[in-house]
């Protein structure tokens, strides 16, 4: 195995954690950002009022786009132990 599979199955790992964990990361800053500008148009300083939206938030996406997620990740997975005999010999 050369140095250049390595780094091409590390930037392909890389991309896939990107890719696949970018929907729930931009619920939680959607959702943290209008929590935000709520808490400093009403001046209410609750720590705890953001936790069940991005809770609630979080959930949802996961049940849209989880599905999709899991497929990503099998295709993924599928495709690395395919090429294992191609690494090794």
């Amino acid at each position: 195995m050369t140095p250049e599979t390595v780094m091409t199955l590390g930037r392909q790992a890389l991309e896939l954690t990107l890719v696949v964990s970018a929907p729930m990361l931009l619920t939680a800053l959607l959702i943290g950002l209008l929590i935000s500008i709520f808490q400093a148009a009403t001046q209410i300083n609750e720590m705890t009022l953001s936790f069940i939206p991005k809770l609630i938030g979080m959930f949802s996406v996961l049940v849209i786009i989880g599905p999709w997620m899991v497929s990503m990740m099998l295709d993924y997975i599928q495709s690395l132990f395919s090429s294992i005999p191609w690494l090794v010999g």
